[in-house]
């Protein structure tokens, strides 16, 4: 099973339509959002074609492929206008033999893990920072921002398959920078 898997979109409708663009290309069983859907949040800058409403619509289109969990810029009002469920604050899919927790990261993080078993993953965002980190037995994958790139990364989101997560930059044709294995 394919899943293609990015995070902090915040209300960006230029970085949401490249997302939307990757996604069909990547054509993955589901694409999994973790949180910062609409909202820029207050620490943040207002994004590159900032416009929610237009958020909104093109992902209601896709809604059944979707799973989205809370983030941090989560409210009730944007559950209201969505037509697919963003409160969750974490999803647990199994795949290749493990428990893949999928959460946003302003709670469950490396430095703050869920219980999770030997050889399980956490799926966060947040910190808007793409990367993969061992600890233990645990693996930690952090797509980066759909929307707000940050320490000088790419626009990114990442995919999983087969146990290989990859690295793709929304802003240079979903060019693979980087590929690891779960």
């Amino acid at each position: 099973m394919k899943l293609m898997i990015a995070s902090d979109v915040h209300g960006s409708a230029k970085w949401c339509e490249r997302m939307l663009e990757a996604w069909r290309q990547e054509a993955p069983a589901r694409l999994v959002l973790l949180g910062d859907i609409l909202y820029h949040g207050p620490r943040n800058d207002l994004p590159e074609d900032y416009a929610p409403k237009k958020v909104i619509a093109m992902l209601n289109a896709i809604a059944p492929a979707l799973l989205c969990v809370r983030g941090n810029c989560e409210a009730e009002v944007d559950q209201m206008v969505l037509d697919f469920p963003v409160m969750a604050d974490y999803a647990a899919l199994f795949a290749d033999g493990r428990m893949l927790y999928m959460t946003h990261g302003h709670v469950f993080n490396p430095d703050h893990p869920p219980r999770l078993m030997p050889g399980d993953a956490l799926f966060f965002g947040h910190t808007h920072v793409p990367g993969l980190e061992r600890r233990g037995a645990w693996t930690f994958v952090n797509p980066g921002s759909v929307s707000i790139p940050k320490n000088g990364t790419a626009h990114s989101y990442c995919t999983l398959a087969d146990g290989v997560v990859e690295w793709k930059d929304l802003g240079d044709n979903n060019r693979i920078y980087d590929r690891r294995s779960l």
